[in-house]
């Protein structure tokens, strides 16, 4: 069956459940990367997922991984190197910096998923009071972070990294205890890995998932700079 193009204007997304088995979670091409049609996807359990040079893939896999914040796993050296950090987190000082150091070469990849499109857009979710990140310094360098959307009680995890050990790591435990704090329930890591098990995710169905969205989606998640929201906690 030949996959549905989006429409340039209507953000109106296929169910989910039309999603390809293979290649996993497939659902869409086309359309465009506006904050409308971005957060209609992200509320819908789809995401955009494409390299340079091809059209804007959706998608909505099914399983899906994600991070229940009750059951978050901090291994013994894990814990060991929080202890001991001599890092600084911070949350929302730095989103296009995290996007940037996100989007650079790893290993043996010589390219990114996260295009300047890609960046562009998220940028004005940020700018807008949607998207997120999770800073972590050593001294005034950037070492480590993530970034991700909020809509309701639910972060949508996108990317993360690592350029010191254990440093994506310290930016997700934050991340998972601030979240608790504010009564959100759920992070979504879109696809599988083993990263990502160590800590305590898990993979349910996209039906699942699909319940899930339903019930936190609604919940008044916290509007604002994320910074400026943890500074007036202290």
């Amino acid at each position: 069956m030949p996959l549905p193009w989006l429409d340039p204007v209507d953000t109106h997304f296929p169910d989910i459940s039309l999603a390809l088995d293979d290649p996993n979670g497939l659902l869409a091409v086309g359309g465009d990367l506006s904050p409308e049609r971005l957060l209609a996807a992200y509320s819908n359990g789809i995401f955009p997922w494409f390299e340079e040079g091809q059209p804007i893939l959706w998608w909505s896999p099914d399983p899906r991984m994600v991070l229940f914040l009750e059951d978050l796993r901090i291994s013994k050296s894990l814990q060991k190197a929080l202890n001991k950090s001599p890092y600084k987190v911070t949350m929302d000082t730095a989103f296009a910096q995290v996007m940037a150091c996100c989007a650079e070469p790893r290993g043996d990849s010589p390219g990114t998923w996260i295009t300047d499109e890609m960046r562009a857009a998220y940028i004005q979710l940020f700018e807008d009071g949607h998207a997120h990140s999770v800073e972590v310094w050593c001294e005034e360098r950037l070492v480590g972070g993530l970034y991700g959307i909020a809509i309701g009680q639910l972060f949508f995890g996108e990317s993360m990294f690592s350029f010191e050990s254990n440093t994506s790591k310290i930016a997700l435990v934050n991340l998972v205890k601030q979240l608790h704090q504010w009564n959100y329930k759920l992070i979504d890591c879109q696809v599988s890995s083993e990263h990502l098990e160590t800590l305590g995710a898990i993979e349910i169905s996209r039906d699942e998932f699909a319940e899930q969205l339903r019930e936190l989606l609604p919940q008044q998640g916290m509007a604002g700079p994320w910074h400026l929201l943890v500074n007036a906690e202290r």
